[in-house]
C-alpha cells in the first residue's frame, strides 16, 4: 500500500466524481463555456467538495491549471491579512494560458467576519480576471453579500450504493479481498462520508488478507448493531441488570466510547420507530433522554454512569 488510498483514488476529472451527478452535470456547462461565476459548495464532510473543485479547475484551466489556481484552507488562513495579501496579490496577476484564475477557499465558514467582508470586496474588484470557489460545511456562517455573489451547490451525503461500488473498485485495484458484510459495515457507520469510508477500508485492509466485518469493527472501535439492539431490548423489557451487563461488555471489552454509544442507541431507537416497532410517544420521550445524556457526556460527565442512567429511564 503506497500512501493514503483517499489521495491515491481521489477523482481527477468531473466524470470520476462519485455520487454528485446533478452537480457535475451543471458544472460541465462551465467547462464547455470556458467561463464560470463565483461558486459556493456546501455540505457535510467527505462528500466531494474539494475533489469537485480541483476537478473543475483542471477542466476549465487546462494544462496550465497549477499556475492559475490558488488553494487556501480558511481554517489556517482565516484572518483579514490573508485576503489583503495572498488573495489580492494572486488576483492582480494576469492569467497564464487560461481564460481566468481560480481561487479555492476551503472551510470558508471558519473565516472571521472582517475577513469575509474583505473577501467580498476582492470578489467585486477582480470579476474579469478571477473566479472564486468557496467550500463550507455551514453556509449560514457566511455573510449574505458573499452568498448573493455565488452560485450555490449543495452536496448531499453520498448514497450507499455509490460508496459500496467505489470501495469494491478500490479493493479490486489493490488486489485485496473483501466480504459483502465488511463493505456494508463500513457504509453503515460512515453515513455518506466517502473520505471516511476509504480511510476505514485502508485501515481494515491491514488487519488480514481481506476486509471482513470483524476487521472493520476492530478498526472503528464501535459496537455491532445487534449488541446495541440486545441491550436496548433488555432495557425496554425491564431487565436493567442484563442491559447494564451488556453495556459494560460493550464499553470495556469492545472499547466503544460514550459518545459513540449514545449515537448507536439513538440509531437503534430510531430504527424501531420508523419500522413501527415502537410507539411514537415512547420514541419522543426516549429521544429527549438520549439528548440529555449526550449533552452531559460532552460536558465531561462520566460516560458509563450517564449511560446506565439512560438505560434506567428506558424501563
Amino acid at each position: 500500500m503506497e500512501g493514503p488510498w483517499v489521495e491515491k483514488y481521489r477523482p481527477q476529472t468531473l466524470d470520476e466524481v462519485v455520487g454528485q451527478e446533478h452537480i457535475v452535470k451543471r458544472l460541465k456547462k462551465y467547462t464547455n463555456e470556458q467561463s464560470m461565476p463565483n461558486l459556493m459548495f456546501s455540505g457535510p464532510a467527505g462528500v466531494g467538495k474539494t475533489t469537485t473543485a480541483l476537478a473543475l479547475a483542471k477542466s476549465v484551466l487546462g494544462e496550465y491549471w497549477k499556475n492559475n489556481f490558488l488553494e487556501l484552507n480558511a481554517s489556517d488562513a482565516r484572518g483579514i491579512d490573508t485576503v489583503r495579501n495572498q488573495i489580492k496579490n494572486f488576483c492582480k496577476l494576469k492569467p497564464m494560458g487560461a481564460p481566468f484564475r481560480i481561487i479555492f477557499l476551503d472551510e470558508v465558514d471558519n473565516m472571521t467576519k472582517d475577513a469575509q467582508h474583505a473577501l467580498r470586496r476582492e470578489m467585486e474588484m477582480y470579476t474579469k480576471t478571477s473566479s472564486f470557489i468557496l467550500s463550507c460545511n455551514y453556509p449560514s456562517k457566511i455573510i449574505d453579500p458573499i452568498q448573493s455573489r455565488c452560485a450555490i451547490f449543495r452536496f448531499a451525503p453520498i448514497k450507499k450504493e455509490d460508496i459500496t461500488t467505489r470501495l469494491e473498485y478500490i479493493c479490486n485495484e489493490e488486489n485485496f479481498g473483501y466480504t459483502d458484510e465488511g463493505i456494508s459495515t463500513i457504509v453503515y457507520f460512515t453515513e455518506g462520508d466517502m473520505r471516511k469510508s476509504v480511510n476505514i477500508l485502508q485501515s481494515a485492509a491491514t488487519e488480514g488478507e481481506e476486509v471482513t466485518e470483524d476487521a472493520v469493527y476492530d478498526v472503528i472501535s464501535k459496537s455491532k448493531p445487534q449488541d446495541i439492539n440486545n441491550m436496548v431490548t433488555a432495557a425496554l423489557s425491564g431487565d436493567f441488570m442484563k442491559a447494564r451487563d451488556l453495556l459494560r461488555e460493550t464499553m470495556i471489552l469492545q472499547g466503544t466510547s460514550g459518545e459513540d454509544m449514545v449515537v448507536q442507541i439513538y440509531q437503534d431507537v430510531t430504527k424501531r420507530a420508523t419500522e413501527g416497532r415502537m410507539d411514537s410517544n415512547v420514541y419522543i420521550n426516549l429521544v429527549e433522554y438520549i439528548a440529555e445524556t449526550d449533552f452531559r457526556i460532552r460536558e465531561g460527565a462520566n460516560p458509563r454512569i450517564q449511560l446506565e442512567a439512560l438505560l434506567a429511564k428506558f424501563l
